[in-house]
């Protein structure tokens, strides 16, 4: 019988030698039936990414469930696969079960038999993110080939951590044989889970710095940006003509620009840029109603900034725009990018630095998107980016948790959170294959029949 991977004896090393015998033999093949309690299923994940019911290993074999878990561990990621057999029972509440079983906030996917469908803390990734990764990976193949889509497309949109018990926990279908490698790793099991852990902790937090210092630049122009408009308005509040309106309006803008920078300096993560590029478009807003009054114009509608460059100030219309590859939508557009789109010319975009050039910032990395929710917020930002490559990283309304957990609410709740059942139970509601938190997956179809 071969030796499990040292990667599956480590976690051994780390639980009590009784457990984890306990495990093996309780995950080797032939030890037991395949079991239709879902706290064992729930068990196997808050100790593995990856659980294999001893029924379906005809399904998932235990080097591809070894592999498929290593991968997740590596990106330290809070994905969780479960591969049951067909007649696994389920039910209306089987994903609640699940979910409350486990206690983990996470994304989770399930293979039964020959069908897959997931769920996932909205905290994490939205239902709509959820639905594209689902649909994504429907026609990917046999349950080796579609779970390793899944979770490859599942950890370039999620992020947040893993939970700390699969550090202590044990692995997936080890075979018993590998107890005898066991005994020979136990003085270096635990320093190498731990330095394994610190690792995967300082990776993290370098990915962190690097997309922040690549955020500053843009910030830092905008902020740069706004105070000029401040400058060549040249306002003062004594001048002929001025009244309460309008001082109201300078003052508002004036602390707009004055708390951007004090909360640019605060900035310690990606998410927290999103408050900053807030002030500045209420700030912007605030000049533009300025300028009205002050020309005896109608004040303008509160509206969101120019799509292709916030620095161009609040809209004034919405115009339909087709990116590279992409469908038709509307945008809000500066009148200046309206007066192009509408002669057939392209319009002023912005670009951001990256690692292939200068490239518009919705074809640039992950780290830009709590900057442009800040400008667009969450109600239009998932109509605006549908098809892009920012708008894919953000899957669909829900972004990783290491740059904000959605449109218009970055910054949220982390994943591999022990939360218990203390969850959104319309995050999981539906049967297997039916409908997401009362939706339904590609316009109301199934994936092979719900259960």
């Amino acid at each position: 019988m071969k030796a499990a991977p040292v990667r599956t004896l480590v976690r051994l090393l780390i639980v009590p030698i009784a457990a984890a015998l306990a495990a093996l033999l309780a995950g080797a093949p032939g030890a037991h039936a395949a079991t239709d309690d879902l706290s064992a299923v729930a068990a196997g994940l808050r100790e593995s990414p990856v659980y294999v019911d001893p029924g379906a290993r005809d399904i998932l074999s235990a080097s591809d469930a070894e592999a498929l878990a290593g991968k997740i561990e590596d990106a330290g990621k809070p994905v969780f696969v479960a591969v049951l057999p067909a007649d696994f029972p389920t039910g209306d509440q089987f994903w609640r079960e699940l979910r409350t079983e486990t206690g983990i906030t996470g994304l989770y996917g399930v293979r039964l038999g020959d069908r897959f469908d997931a769920r996932a803390d909205s905290s994490v990734l939205s239902n709509q993110g959820v639905q594209n990764l689902v649909a994504s990976v429907q026609d990917a193949g046999d349950a080796k080939a579609q779970l390793n889509d899944f979770v490859d497309s599942a950890l370039r949109n999620l992020g947040g951590s893993a939970p700390g018990s699969w550090d202590q926990g044990g692995g997936v279908d080890v075979p018993v044989g590998g107890l005898i490698t066991t005994g020979a790793l136990l003085a270096a099991g635990g320093a190498g889970a731990y330095a394994v852990a610190r690792r995967n902790r300082r990776r993290h937090e370098e990915e962190q710095r690097a997309a922040l210092e690549r955020l500053r630049v843009v910030v830092d122009e905008d902020i740069t940006a706004f105070g000029e408009e401040l400058d060549r308005l040249d306002f003062h509040p004594g001048e002929p003509g001025a009244d309460d309106a309008m001082r109201a309006d300078y003052e508002r803008a004036l602390d707009a620009y004055e708390q951007s920078k004090r909360l640019m300096e605060q900035v310690r993560k990606p998410e927290d840029v999103r408050a900053v590029t807030q002030a500045v478009e209420d700030g912007r807003f605030a000049l533009a109603c300025l300028a009205a009054r002050r020309e005896g114009r109608d004040l303008p509608e509160r509206r969101p900034p120019c799509f292709f460059d916030p620095r161009h100030g609040p809209s004034v219309a919405d115009a339909p725009w087709t990116p590279p590859g992409g469908a038709e939508r509307e945008v809000p557009v500066c009148e200046a990018d309206r007066v192009r789109l509408a002669e057939g010319r392209d319009p002023a975009v912005r670009e951001v630095d990256t690692e292939y050039g200068r490239r518009p910032y919705w074809e640039a990395g992950p780290a830009y998107g709590p900057w442009v929710g800040g400008y667009f917020g969450g109600g239009i930002l998932p109509g605006l980016l549908i098809g892009t490559m920012l708008g894919n990283m953000m899957a669909g309304s829900a972004y990783a948790a290491d740059y904000g957990a959605g449109y218009g609410d970055f910054g949220g709740y982390e994943g591999g959170d022990v939360s218990g059942a203390d969850f959104d139970g319309g995050d999981f509601g539906g049967g297997f294959g039916g409908g997401f938190g009362g939706g339904d997956f590609g316009g109301g179809g199934d994936f092979g029949g719900g259960f």
